[in-house]
């Protein structure tokens, strides 16, 4: 059985939202979706065994309303993740935590990220590894937040799940 990793980037209007194969780490669901849709889908249509919500960080800096909206949106998403029967409730990352993970540097901006993702599961890949409609590649159809919801997708599953070794790449017939 495939463990399913759902994670969270919220926003004061709109979330992003990946689930991934706990053991490729590969996206199996993504999107950038209006948070009642959120709301309703990831909570309730979805499948996934482990929840992970990016939480808000303060360091001193004022902040603006947006912020406090996002956090009622955080609060939300946890209060509908405790009707969800999962093997663990949804964790609270804070971002600092993921550009640590990722880029070994609290500093790190969300392009810095986004690049050690496409360095580590598509290197050499044209457009970020998102390939063409015809071909399409490991970050086919990414957009906005959801490379940050897959950064903490990557950062739980490699704080819990081995990762699978990659299947071998096809070789071509000679026939």
């Amino acid at each position: 059985m495939t463990h399913r990793i759902l994670a969270i980037d919220p926003g004061n209007t709109h979330t992003g939202w990946v689930i991934i194969n706990a053991h490729t780490r590969q996206p199996l669901q993504f999107g950038k979706s209006p948070n009642p849709q959120v709301l309703g889908h990831c909570w309730g249509d979805l499948e996934w065994d482990t929840a992970a919500i990016e939480m808000v960080a303060s360091y001193g800096m004022a902040v603006g309303k947006e912020v406090f909206e996002t956090c009622v949106w955080i609060g939300r998403y946890l209060e509908a993740a405790t009707g969800v029967a999962t093997q663990t409730g949804p964790e609270l990352i804070y971002r600092r935590d993921i550009k640590l993970h990722h880029c070994h540097s609290a500093r790190a901006k969300d392009s810095n990220i986004r690049q050690a993702l496409v360095d580590r599961f598509a290197p050499g890949q044209p457009n970020h590894g998102k390939g063409t409609k015809a071909a399409p590649g490991w970050f086919y159809g990414f957009r906005a937040d959801v490379w940050q919801a897959y950064a903490l997708a990557v950062y739980i599953a490699d704080q819990t799940t081995p990762q699978a070794a990659a299947a071998p790449p096809l070789q071509a017939s000679l026939i």
